[in-house]
């Protein structure tokens, strides 16, 4: 049976297109589901309107990616890890850590499956591409350094998180170590 399918049909075809399929499933899946109808003159009309319309909407879809890629496209995010001598970090900057900076920093919010890095393990700057889709790659420039270098690194690029980043590592450092003991504290005496 000839059918229209009126929404994206997986492993059939996309909105607006025309195709062939048994006529069980058409009759018992596709139709009552809303999924597709049955090919007539009329159906064919309304057919080539959707078709038209689709292709509006993914026109200003990939519009959209494009003006988000150029936001996008150049934006260096830093992380401070702990790392061993050789480089290599205790854990790793995962795509969902790279999603939350870039977040932070510019306010957009993307896929983190649309970042197209495997996690990353060692000091360096690396390049790492954003899929979008679009004639346009942006790549985020990631930096990772060591934790306690991080406030010179950003104090060196000029970055306004500097001041906050340099005032966390001041607080840490001043802040007393307390032993923790089983021994009740002495009390203070009368004297």
């Amino acid at each position: 049976m000839k059918v229209i399918l009126l929404a994206d049909v997986y492993k059939q075809g996309v909105a607006g297109e025309v195709v062939e399929v048994a006529d069980g499933y058409a009759r018992n899946y596709l139709i009552p589901k809303k999924l597709a109808a049955k090919a007539t003159p009329a159906e064919l009309a309304k057919a080539q309107q959707l078709r038209e319309t689709a292709a509006a909407r993914r026109a200003e879809l990939d519009g959209r990616l494009n003006e988000l890629a150029r936001q996008i496209d150049g934006v260096q995010l830093v992380f401070g890890r702990r790392a061993a001598n050789t480089g290599k970090l205790f854990g790793s900057v995962t795509t969902t850590d790279i999603q939350q900076a870039l977040l932070e920093k510019t306010g957009i919010d993307i896929n983190r499956r649309r970042i197209s890095q495997q996690a990353l393990r060692e000091i360096g700057t690396f390049e790492v591409p954003v899929r979008l889709g679009t004639e346009i790659s942006p790549v985020l420039r990631v930096v990772i350094v060591r934790e306690e270098e991080l406030a010179d690194y950003l104090a060196r690029q000029g970055s306004a998180e500097a001041p906050a980043a340099a005032e966390a590592a001041a607080v840490a450092e001043a802040a007393p170590a307390v032993e923790a003991t089983d021994e009740p504290a002495p009390e203070p005496t009368g004297e």
